[in-house]
């Protein structure tokens, strides 16, 4: 296979992470409004963004690789979890086609005291590791489904899932004062959420046809 080749394998590869990646973090929850507060206010943002895009980013890496050693040993387990993730994925876009047929905002309050540093970081932390969907999301879906992908290209999977939460993070953080109106908009996550769908089942779809080349 000749360099460019593979280049376009792992950029085709990449997308595919980035999409999963931002698909599963794009939701109305408390970690975004922290981190959409915290722009709005312009507190921590950079400190904040960093810690919430390395926390997932490590996550992914340690579900990825170790689902990788898992699934090499068992290429029965490897199906399963193809077809479990494609269900799970099915489902997910079904829920997102579902909530783009009911208004919904994310308000946030950016009033009340100011954080120092340490404190905001805290709850950072918390908004992120003590979430128990983080830990399905990123080790076990986004390991399992990276852990498909050939050795040579599961760090661009790795990567564009991980890219995926920086991207999020940093228009979070620092795009907060014109995105907030737009987050306050109800048709705005009716979109979204449209998109999310979609992305949802197509990588469901790819899921299925590794599960059945596999076989």
């Amino acid at each position: 296979m000749t360099q460019a080749a593979d280049s376009s394998l792992g950029m085709a590869v990449f997308t595919q992470g980035f999409a999963l990646g931002l698909g599963l973090i794009v939701a109305i929850g408390a970690q975004n409004a922290f981190v959409l507060r915290q722009g709005l206010r312009r507190e921590h943002v950079g400190s904040v963004v960093a810690f919430c895009a390395v926390a997932d980013a490590l996550l992914i890496a340690a579900g990825v690789l170790g689902m990788a050693q898992a699934l090499g040993r068992s290429p029965g387990l490897a199906r399963a979890l193809a077809v479990a993730g494609a269900v799970f994925l099915a489902v997910y876009g079904w829920r997102a086609l579902r909530r783009a047929r009911q208004p919904q905002r994310l308000s946030v309050d950016a009033g009340g005291a100011g954080l120092a540093r340490r404190a905001a970081l805290a709850q950072a932390a918390a908004f992120t590791l003590l979430n128990p969907h983080v830990y399905l999301d990123t080790v076990l879906l986004v390991g399992s489904i990276g852990a498909q992908q050939p050795p040579a290209l599961q760090g661009w999977f790795i990567a564009g899932a991980g890219g995926a939460s920086l991207v999020w993070f940093t228009a979070l953080g620092y795009g907060a004062r014109w995105l907030a109106p737009w987050f306050a908009r109800p048709r705005a996550w009716q979109l979204l959420d449209g998109l999310i769908g979609v992305t949802m089942f197509v990588l469901s779809a790819t899921l299925v046809r590794l599960a059945i080349s596999g076989i």
